[in-house]
């Protein structure tokens, strides 16, 4: 009897052309030295963020997460009528109403003050959007103590709100939170163990850095032409490549977020696998529209562990004669998979399959196929088994 399936791993192989997907503080392009070249760099955060909210989109669920969720709550309450003063009190009660220590905002017109009820929590809370009303209906129940409350004005002020309560909408988890986890270590069992993993995007080649000098003109100069010189000079880096991008979803970790429900199961990993396929970052989108699809994507149901292929591109991907980067490293890919499974067992892999623009077949990624949508749902049946249909269900 073989082993059960564990992850679904997803490797992509993703042409960019000139754009600058993930800038640092700097705002410059982000490298990684790797093979003893330096490479463009995408980071992991970048991409998940991009992907997490397509998913949210897809899946019809959404996440908050913010240090402001007592303000969030004021804008609730004024929504219903609350008087703003005491709406504010409120929302400074419920963010000071938990385990999260906090603090409070500074006066913009004198840095040296803080704001009464104007709280920030010193955590990032992450709660499904849905909480925002729970924590709202806490404040409407307990509005007369809050009318009779002090106002919060020091981070040793206690809040009138139920602890336990607050607590427990902050517990609370979705769809999002079950698939990417939540860190929230101030609140006992409020963590989730994210289900999946990753990576950094790199490309598979060297890469240089552009320097893009750009100009704006001013309308009224150009038009009445009475002086030289343009409205606003600057530049901006930029790069182009092709990158490897690896992510993988264990299974078993989010059916252990999720409980015992097969197709919610299903419905999360596949919505996750469809959405890190189709996102991109969207930094400078307005100045590049980068906006092309994987030139091939390989998913692989695995029993043992995750696989990544990033090692395949520790040499540097060399462009072919007439030029290009894409089509070597899918061959680069298919090669040092075709190994890698060898040396690992070939009955780890479930089942594996590949979709994208290139004609050659690729034995060492498994079956072809001939759309994203196919490829996911024939590795979904192999690690969840077969959908039910209506008529079945």
């Amino acid at each position: 009897m073989s082993a059960p399936a564990r992850f679904i791993d997803v490797h992509i192989v993703q042409s960019v052309p000139f754009a600058n997907l993930n800038r640092d503080d700097t705002d410059s392009v982000k490298t990684v030295q790797y093979g003893n070249v330096w490479r463009t760099r995408v980071s992991s955060q970048s991409w998940k963020k991009a992907t997490r909210d397509l998913f949210q989109e897809q899946i019809g669920q959404a996440a908050l997460r913010t240090r402001r969720i007592g303000e969030r709550v004021t804008l609730e309450l004024e929504g219903r009528g609350w008087p703003p003063d005491l709406a504010q009190r409120a929302g400074a009660h419920i963010a000071a109403g938990s385990s999260i220590k906090f603090e409070l905002s500074k006066d913009r017109a004198n840095p040296k003050q803080t704001v009464p009820n104007k709280v920030i929590t010193n955590a990032m809370v992450y709660v499904p959007e849905s909480a925002v009303m729970e924590l709202t209906d806490i404040a409407e129940e307990h509005r007369e103590e809050l009318a009779g409350a002090k106002d919060i004005k020091k981070p040793a002020d206690k809040s009138v709100l139920p602890k336990d309560r607050i607590e427990a909408v902050l517990r609370t988890r979705n769809a999002v939170i079950n698939l990417f986890g939540r860190m929230l270590a101030e609140i006992d069992e409020a963590g989730v163990d994210g289900a999946v993993q990753v990576a950094h995007a790199l490309t598979t080649h060297s890469t240089d850095i552009e320097l893009d000098y750009f100009s704006a003109v001013d309308d009224l100069t150009d038009l009445w032409d009475d002086s030289t010189g343009s409205g606003h000079m600057g530049n901006a880096e930029f790069s182009a490549g092709t990158f490897y991008r690896y992510a993988t979803v264990d299974l078993r970790d989010l059916a252990a977020n999720i409980g015992d429900e097969p197709s919610a199961l299903r419905e999360l990993a596949g919505t996750f696998l469809a959405t890190f396929i189709e996102s991109l970052p969207q930094a400078k989108k307005n100045s590049t529209a980068p906006h092309t699809i994987p030139d091939l994507v390989h998913l692989s149901v695995r029993s043992d562990r995750p696989l990544s292929y990033a090692a395949a591109f520790e040499e540097p991907v060399r462009a072919k004669a007439e030029g290009g980067f894409a089509a070597r490293s899918v061959e680069t890919l298919n090669t040092y998979a075709t190994t890698a499974n060898k040396l690992l067992g070939a009955d780890r892999v479930l089942t594996s399959g590949w979709t994208g623009v290139e004609s050659k077949e690729l034995t060492g990624l498994g079956a072809r196929h001939d759309s994203f949508a196919e490829l996911i749902t024939t590795a979904l049946n192999s690690a969840l088994g077969q959908a039910p249909t209506k008529a079945t269900a």
